[in-house]
């Protein structure tokens, strides 16, 4: 099997957004090139004790999408027949758009074609079962072990929607939700991506769950992922729109009825949604936001404020941050 990479030139910062946007149109399994310096736990994770110096960051990603090219050079994307020149023009549409909100630095993409590689579970030699507190999380092919039975297991495997648990936002926002999630919380979980925030809410014991995501990947990532947890599909429901501009989906999701929203996104998106989410919050509700990195605190507390809520608490985890708010009775 031959693969067309497609090899995009951006900055760090851009990493996410890109990959996020890009999933939308069918260019899945990214890999990022980029100088960041590794974390102390990255290291930790590949045992060694000392790892040599490597080169200075320069703020430059390279960020690589495989699309499937058959015999006769045709490529698919989406389970559907496309060329090098129509995925080139999408990638480059979806770019431009996104230069409106955020710094994608040059934006230039090259192509090139790969090797007979199987892409699509190599990845999987990299993502292992690890904790987050007392909590176990685990992949479809790693099987818990005898030391962990009885303890709280989730289950999930990394895929086309964002979510696995490894992510220090994605620890910040588990860590709020484990404090005041009760047996009465009607949870809304915004940007649902793998449904993982939403899965553990009805774990740790809520009622019912309500998922928006804008990625029509995320419906079927959340029913693989509640199969796998043994968790009834009927306590989550998923909603595919934008929540912050369409009234559609604001009516579709309801007012005034969520004790808890939780939303793992990025700062910016979270200073546009907090007006507005507010909305459907009982009074009362807890508002549960990560997704920041550290020098977007700030913003996102004065948006958070600005739309009526009082912040909680603000907690830290490397250098993300986690805002969690409540609106008033």
């Amino acid at each position: 099997m031959k693969w067309k990479k497609f090899k995009i030139k951006t900055v760090t910062e851009a990493e996410d957004i890109i990959i996020s946007t890009l999933y939308d149109i069918g260019l899945e399994g990214a890999q990022i090139e980029d100088k960041v310096p590794l974390t102390a736990a990255e290291k930790e994770q590949m045992f060694v004790d000392i790892l040599p110096d490597g080169p200075e960051d320069d703020g430059i990603a390279w960020l690589s999408f495989f699309v499937e090219e058959t015999e006769d050079g045709r490529l698919q994307v989406n389970g559907e027949d496309t060329d090098e020149k129509a995925v080139m023009a999408s990638a480059r549409k979806e770019l431009e758009e996104l230069r409106a909100f955020c710094d994608i630095g040059e934006g230039s993409i090259e192509v090139e074609e790969t090797e007979d590689i199987d892409w699509i579970n190599n990845w999987k030699q990299y993502f292992h079962q690890f904790y987050i507190d007392d909590l176990l999380v685990i992949p479809s092919w790693e099987t818990v072990e005898e030391e962990d039975q009885g303890k709280m297991v989730l289950h999930i495997d990394p895929g086309t929607a964002f979510g696995t648990g490894m992510h220090e936002t994605t620890q910040l926002c588990i860590r709020q939700l484990k404090k005041y999630v009760t047996p009465d919380t009607v949870l809304l979980d915004v940007g649902t991506g793998s449904g993982i925030l939403g899965i553990l809410a009805l774990m740790f014991g809520a009622q019912r769950v309500v998922g928006t995501d804008l990625d029509i990947c995320a419906v079927e990532a959340v029913r693989e992922n509640l199969e796998s947890n043994h968790i009834d599909p009927e306590k989550f429901e998923m909603m595919i729109g934008n929540i912050i501009t369409e009234k559609e989906i604001q009516d579709r999701v309801g007012y005034g009825c969520y004790d808890i929203v939780v939303a793992n996104i990025l700062a910016d998106v979270l200073v546009a949604l907090s007006p507005v989410i507010v909305n459907q919050m009982k009074p009362g509700g807890i508002y549960i936001t990560s997704g920041i990195i550290d020098d977007k605190e700030a913003v996102v507390v004065e948006a958070v404020k600005a739309a009526g809520l009082e912040v909680l608490e603000v907690a830290y985890q490397g250098e993300w941050v986690g805002v969690t708010a409540r609106k008033p009775v």
